[in-house]
């Protein structure tokens, strides 16, 4: 296996390393990877950089998403799309042992065809 670092790219590295390139960018300079120089420089045990997450404060994932709690027995039936502007539950009084108000429900449960009706 061949060895990447050679002395040369080794001081490019450190002295890099120092003037606070990125890891890519250091990378770039010297034609090797991002990994191999995060690799290299912890195997030097160049002076750890702080987390670029850490210096902006940006986390780079998503927040989670809002949780809403509805309490009591109101009706469920979600009006608009979650995570927009004005998102919200109906709220108005559930039917007894339904999730739904009696508008809502009478579209959440529809009957099926045939069932319950004089067909012969």
């Amino acid at each position: 296996m061949e060895n990447i670092w050679t002395q040369e790219r080794i001081d490019s590295l450190a002295k890099l390393w120092s003037e606070g390139f990125s890891t890519a960018e250091i990378g770039r300079r010297l034609g090797v990877t991002k990994n191999a120089v995060v690799g290299k420089a912890h195997r030097l045990s160049l002076t750890p950089r702080p987390s670029p997450v850490k210096l902006t404060g940006k986390p780079r994932v998503k927040p989670a998403a809002k949780i809403v709690e509805i309490t009591g027995p109101t009706c469920s039936w979600p009006i608009g799309h979650p995570g927009e502007k004005g998102f919200h539950f109906c709220n108005a009084r559930a039917l007894g042992g339904k999730p739904y108000c009696a508008e809502h429900a009478a579209l959440a449960y529809v009957r099926p065809k045939g069932h319950g009706s004089n067909a012969a």
